[in-house]
């Protein structure tokens, strides 16, 4: 390699960690700005109360919940605002990621970046809803159900968050599995068939990671592995649909 060749590989290298630099302060600049205004309104107090109301709905009347910690009362409701800020920012997020990659891509996969940005946050968002709405209503009241008389459930707020975290990220991906199966129709990784065929390892998969992931209760591990079953389907029937359209356009071409 001459002088020159290895200077210019060195000037693009240099620039392209510059346009990364640049892409991540304008990622954490829209997360900041966004937390300011959430932590300005409504507050980290009422964002939380937000997140822990299905809890709250199961416990006894009158009991709340715990902190254990000096500034945990503090720190727990700044990570929660944080979290929504993350969340409500996704979309510039994701979206400063694919201006950076966008240029290294050809056009047709320019194409595909972007559907696939904005149906992946749609997505994860919706499995966030699903386990906000129905699954942490129906199994905290579960739970609650099979707590003896002689106790007094008082959960940490530390360990909620934690733990609401935890399933908000398991079934936001799972919610993604769509997505995962049509890309690997649309790049000709798997076939439609092959993947049908592969239906039973997928089934006993889903239920062996709603095992580890989810509590160890029947019900939670249910309203996970079902889920992610039937998206596995319609990510067979999307992908099937798409295979028709190229087959459709290529033998329009042809004619």
């Amino acid at each position: 390699m001459t002088q020159e060749a290895h200077e210019e590989n060195q000037e693009t290298f240099v620039s392209h960690l510059v346009e990364l630099r640049n892409r991540l302060i304008k990622a954490v600049v829209a997360v900041l700005g966004i937390f300011t205004v959430l932590f300005i309104y409504p507050g980290p107090s009422a964002i939380y109360d937000v997140l822990a109301q299905p809890m709250m709905a199961s416990l006894p009347e009158g009991t709340r919940m715990i902190a254990t910690g000096v500034i945990t009362p503090f720190m727990v409701p700044v990570k929660v605002t944080l979290l929504a800020a993350f969340i409500l920012s996704l979309p510039v997020v994701l979206y400063q990621a694919w201006a950076f990659v966008a240029p290294g891509l050809y056009r047709h996969e320019q194409r595909l970046a972007l559907p696939l940005i904005a149906s992946s946050t749609l997505l994860f968002l919706l499995g966030m809803a699903f386990c906000y709405f129905v699954v942490f209503r129906t199994v905290f009241h579960f739970i609650a159900g099979f707590a003896p008389e002689s106790i007094t459930p008082a959960p940490d707020i530390e360990a909620y968050v934690g733990f609401v975290m935890t399933m908000f990220i398991a079934f936001g991906i799972t919610f993604e599995v769509p997505i995962a199966v049509v890309l690997l129709i649309k790049t000709g990784i798997a076939s439609v068939e092959k993947l049908r065929e592969a239906r039973g390892y997928v089934i006993v998969g889903a239920f062996i990671i709603a095992a580890i992931v989810t509590p160890p209760d029947v019900v939670s591990q249910f309203m996970l592995a079902v889920p992610l079953c039937l998206l596995y389907e319609l990510g067979l029937i999307i992908g099937k649909y798409i295979k028709k359209q190229e087959i459709r356009f290529d033998e329009d071409d042809l004619g």
